[in-house]
């Protein structure tokens, strides 16, 4: 199987990231890649492949599905590879509920696994589950494999995990799972390469995108995680609402007569840093913008991550470092500089200078808590776990 590509995908809240390796055995090479932001109108699939850059217009219109926007992406990467050449496909697949606790082949009845725990994940399970399925259509034959966002998390304890509601429900699947997997295993392989010092201590990851959340990290392992049963859980995202008093539901359910459907949709698509600031879901929007709202947005945001930290904090039993990655997280020294604010009174102060040159080490000298800015991969997270589980790939 040498020098054969494998392809991974990475769908999101707002893109369909792509990445493309070569491997041979089980170390996988990136040489290119690619991504499809959603947000676009027209849609344009931009691929890096060998330091060249490419924008391919797509024609496919948005649809629920996305079925028409998979195929010409397929279609193109059929015929830009020669036949042959693509001999395995890596998808990012978000919720695994606690049937996978790793990566797997998919099979006939491993993708049957992942529709039905599609109730679990509503807004991400289909976007996978189309990609995969698109691909079988389009290439029969070749092997796919499942990397799930939840099997990070399969450390926590119940005590962590469980809801204070009849136990009989935990046992049924109603627990606190965790997301966002991925890109903390990125992280903590990453920390554990270059700061490893401090990889084996007690680290809380900010993964600040579209969706985003925390997660406490003890020598690299998950013990604890902002999101719970599903991805609308935790601090405030684009457009989800994050963590949010169930009597809201109940009210607006019960006493307003609002219809289900309209209540999932605002929770999913109208609610976060959208609907706080009345302005924008995305966080570059809000920090150009004069209007209160949209400053009041960012603070609220700030405020429930420094929050999060500190909950982390005390699930960990201390905190050697906090971790800022993702779209936001690497990009926006505001949202950072309003984080650490709040959270000076556990150690965590930061250089002004370094944090809005979007330095990797963004802590003072001599601050209590080291703070750091990292890229995330979860592409590569994706591709090495592909070859874990691929046949004849080691």
């Amino acid at each position: 199987m040498t020098g054969h590509i494998l392809l991974t995908f990475n769908p999101g809240s707002s893109t369909i990231k792509l990445g493309l390796y070569h491997f041979e055995g089980d170390a996988p090479e990136r040489f290119g890649g690619g991504a499809i932001d959603l947000r676009d109108a027209p849609l344009w699939l931009r691929i890096s492949e060998g330091g060249r850059q490419e924008e391919i217009p797509l024609t496919s219109e948005i649809t629920e599905d996305l079925h028409d926007v998979v195929a010409e992406v397929l279609d193109w990467l059929k015929h830009h590879f020669p036949a042959g050449d693509i001999t395995c496909v890596g998808h990012r697949v978000v919720h695994g509920g606690d049937l996978f606790t790793g990566p797997a082949l998919i099979t006939d009845a491993v993708e049957e696994d992942i529709a039905e725990l599609t109730p679990l994940a509503p807004l991400h399970q289909p976007k996978s589950l189309r990609l995969i399925r698109a691909v079988k259509k389009l290439w029969p034959g070749i092997p796919q494999t499942a990397s799930f966002d939840t099997a990070f998390h399969q450390h926590q304890s119940d005590v962590v995990r469980r809801f204070a509601i009849p136990r009989n429900l935990f046992d049924e699947g109603i627990k606190r799972y965790g997301f966002h997997g991925l890109s903390y295993a990125s992280i903590a392989k990453r920390l554990k390469a270059s700061a490893p010092e401090l990889a084996y201590g007690k680290v809380v990851v900010a993964h600040l995108g579209s969706g985003a959340s925390l997660c406490g990290l003890d020598g690299g392992i998950s013990r604890d995680t902002s999101m719970g049963f599903s991805t609308l859980d935790g601090i405030p995202m684009a457009t989800r609402c994050g963590a949010l008093d169930p009597g809201v539901l109940l009210h607006l359910l019960e006493e307003r007569g609002m219809p289900l459907p309209e209540l999932d949709d605002m929770l999913y698509h109208r609610s976060g840093l959208l609907g706080l600031s009345g302005i924008s879901a995305d966080s570059r929007d809000l920090v150009g913008s004069d209007d209160p709202p949209a400053r009041e947005a960012l603070d609220v945001f700030a405020h429930r991550i420094a929050q999060s930290v500190a909950a982390l904090a005390t699930t960990l039993g201390g905190f050697d470092a906090l971790v800022f990655t993702a779209g936001i997280g690497q990009h926006q020294p505001l949202v950072r500089s309003l984080v650490c604010g709040h959270l000076d009174w556990l150690g965590a102060a930061i250089d002004a200078e370094a944090n809005s040159e979007n330095r990797t080490r963004i802590d003072c000298a001599g601050a209590k808590v080291a703070v750091l800015v990292l890229p995330t991969d979860e592409e590569q997270v994706i591709a090495e776990e592909a070859l874990s589980v691929l046949p004849g790939a080691s």
